[in-house]
């Protein structure tokens, strides 16, 4: 499946995310890993159900109003988006760049823990670039205590990137005082080490950002 395709299948998890259901479910209805939705769906505002013992709770008139409101604006982003033609997939990946990636020359290096900006980001190095696909680096940051073996298995899968080319990942101690969720695959750190490539990406990133660019 293409990007296009992937970017479909993300949306319906969404929607169906909104509507409260399960990531299982939401995974078997797609045909797609749990993993995979797990990631797609993490923005998506989610109540468990509970078990009642006593009487029927009263349905939140505002939350639901909130998920409908939610799913309606997700259907509308995909409206207005359609299918990017070259021209736009390719701003759009620069001005993701612009944003997330490193400016060190050399190195095209992007890192996230969102795994639809990583999946982005790299079907946009491999449609516009000449990448070398052994040359491909992936670093995993992770918190001691998450399964690192499901974290390099899911970055491998969102990036298209063979385990043998992850390099050591790095455990970071988590501290309470600064935060208690965490990420459970980590934040990925994409890197490709080319001059050329690099400088070509800030030579289109310049040009977007200039003014003669931006609509009068």
């Amino acid at each position: 499946m293409g990007y296009r395709g992937k970017v479909r299948q993300q949306e319906q998890a969404r929607d169906l995310r909104a509507r409260n259901m399960t990531l299982q479910d939401i995974a078997t209805e797609l045909g797609v890993s749990k993993s995979s939705v797990s990631s797609w769906v993490r923005e998506v505002p989610f109540t468990p159900s509970k078990r009642r013992t006593g009487p029927r709770r009263r349905r939140n008139a505002l939350h639901e109003a909130k998920l409908a409101q939610i799913a309606h604006c997700n259907l509308e982003g995909v409206e207005r988006i359609g299918s990017l033609s070259d021209a736009a997939f390719l701003a759009a990946g620069v001005a993701l760049y612009a944003g997330e990636a490193s400016k060190t020359d050399g190195q095209v290096r992007f890192a996230n823990t969102d795994a639809l900006m990583v999946r982005f980001h790299c079907a946009w190095l491999r449609r516009f670039f000449d990448i070398d696909e052994e040359r491909l680096r992936i670093r995993v940051y992770l918190h001691e205590g998450l399964d690192l073996v499901a974290a390099h298995d899911f970055w491998s899968e969102v990036t298209g990137v063979p385990l043998d080319q992850f390099r050591a990942p790095y455990r970071a101690v988590a501290d309470p005082s600064i935060r208690q969720n965490k990420h459970e695959f980590g934040c990925v750190y994409v890197n490709y080490a080319c001059a050329m490539t690099h400088r070509r990406i800030m030579g289109l990133m310049r040009a977007l950002l200039s003014s003669s660019a931006i609509p009068g």
